[in-house]
């Protein structure tokens, strides 16, 4: 069961700017105000497994996002969509790394092709026990994304404008183990539905966008 209501992670009032077309290089500088004065999150808990996204930031005209659809193969989150990622492994020297990593190997995006700005807060999934470091990039060059095929279906890419729009996000509460906890759902098309903590690092992110434009 779930009931309706508004508000972020914390129970804050989303607060959802002019859907309106932002230029690369004014989200590059808004971004970087953003993120260096952003005071991040971090956690550190042994008993979580770490991980690491890239949020790839693409110029097709104006900015998108991109998002991949997991295959129903993998161990988690079947078919569900997230940013490209994965688990920090032994030969990662950084969150970064491991980002650039898997963005390569799940959808093949070049590490040399990508202009890292920053990073967000980590995010703890709660179905399942990861926590999640995003890392904030700009795809530089032409790209034709390829999904790997076994974790990756396919691989979507949304207009910000489209992801700014307050008509495709909503939050419900839901209710399990005696708690209570705020969903977000970006809804891009009848089929494609953003949520759970891919959800909730792309509020952040758009929160963060928001307060790059107040400051500038």
């Amino acid at each position: 069961m779930s009931e309706k209501a508004k508000g972020n992670a914390d129970g804050e009032p989303i607060r959802h700017p002019a859907n309106r077309t932002v230029e690369l290089a004014e989200l590059r500088a808004r971004l970087d105000v953003a993120l260096g004065l952003h005071p991040r999150r971090t956690v550190d808990r042994s008993d979580l497994v770490s991980a690491a996204v890239l949020l790839p930031i693409t110029d097709r005209g104006e900015p998108h996002l991109v998002f991949t659809k997991k295959t129903a193969s993998v161990p988690h989150h079947r078919g569900q969509f997230s940013f490209p990622g994965g688990v920090v492994e032994h030969q990662d020297a950084s969150r970064v790394e491991t980002a650039l990593r898997e963005a390569w190997e799940e959808i093949r995006l070049p590490a040399d092709l990508v202009e890292v700005l920053g990073l967000l807060d980590d995010t703890e999934t709660r179905a399942t026990p990861f926590i999640i470091t995003p890392v904030v990039g700009i795809v530089t060059g032409a790209v034709d994304f390829i999904p790997d095929g076994r974790e990756i279906e396919r691989v979507l890419e949304v207009p910000l404008r489209v992801l700014r729009d307050p008509a495709i996000f909503h939050t419900e509460l839901w209710r399990g183990n005696g708690e209570a906890h705020r969903v977000h759902f970006y809804r891009v098309s009848a089929e494609d539905v953003i949520w759970g903590a891919t959800a909730r690092i792309l509020n952040q992110f758009l929160g963060l966008l928001e307060a790059g434009e107040s400051i500038a």
